[in-house]
């Protein structure tokens, strides 16, 4: 629909700060920033790993602000974004991020990953996406979209996620939506609409269950969930 097309340059294009969605975000991650600033106290670097992230998602915040506070970057992902460069304050690490066999334990100051565990496939996936963020470390910021959310977040249609499955392929199968690129065939469509899993309080709280819940609200409506562990401050 090309309602939902229009909504995605306009709410979500994230390469365009002014957007609503990239001003979302950095309020958001106010609660990270604020661990960065108590870790840095220490006077050494900050290192965090950002599971499936790009450098243009760190746009959002000043580079002062990262070279102030000693913040080292590593980004993981199965391939590296084509704009990424793997310089500066940013390093690349090929990994699935359900598997960080590459990394220690306790390695990272902080694990961050936005909206990508609704990605990463099924419960069992998830689960092993979880562990592997509490494993490697010593704190986290994660965010997902919350599921009673009203307005599905990838394709931009109301109540999109609420509807039975067989709703949900033929509108992907009529239309673009939002992200979604209209579906060739029904093979496509079922790939598009299983791409995206989102999540309930209670399955995040299964998920980290040593984190602390909290919620990103639009018009008193929770839009999106945050499990947080706060790392130990010198």
């Amino acid at each position: 629909m090309a309602l939902t097309r229009t909504l995605a340059r306009r709410l979500v294009n994230y390469q365009d700060n002014r957007c609503l969605g990239a001003r979302l975000r950095r309020a958001r991650l106010e609660p990270l920033l604020e661990m960065i600033r108590r870790l840095s106290v220490r006077g050494q670097t900050v290192t965090l790993l950002d599971i499936g992230g790009t450098e243009q998602y760190w746009r959002i915040v000043p580079e002062s602000f990262l070279s102030k506070h000693r913040v080292e970057i590593t980004i993981a992902n199965l391939a590296p974004h084509k704009r990424d460069t793997g310089c500066g304050h940013f390093r690349q690490l090929k990994a699935d991020g359900c598997d960080l066999s590459l990394c220690e334990d306790r390695s990272f100051h902080l694990v961050h990953s936005n909206s990508v565990i609704e990605h990463v496939g099924d419960w069992q996936r998830m689960k092993r996406f979880a562990a592997e963020i509490a494993r490697v470390g010593q704190g986290y910021f994660v965010q997902t979209p919350h599921y009673w959310f009203p307005m599905e977040p990838h394709c931009l249609t109301p109540c999109f996620h609420w509807l039975p499955r067989p709703w949900q392929l033929a509108l992907v199968r009529r239309f673009a939506l939002g992200n979604w690129k209209q579906a060739r065939n029904l093979d496509d469509a079922i790939v598009t609409v299983d791409s995206a899993r989102l999540l309930t309080t209670p399955m995040m709280a299964e998920l980290f269950p040593d984190g602390e819940l909290r919620y990103e609200r639009i018009l008193g409506l929770p839009k999106s969930i945050l499990a947080l562990r706060q790392p130990p401050f010198p």
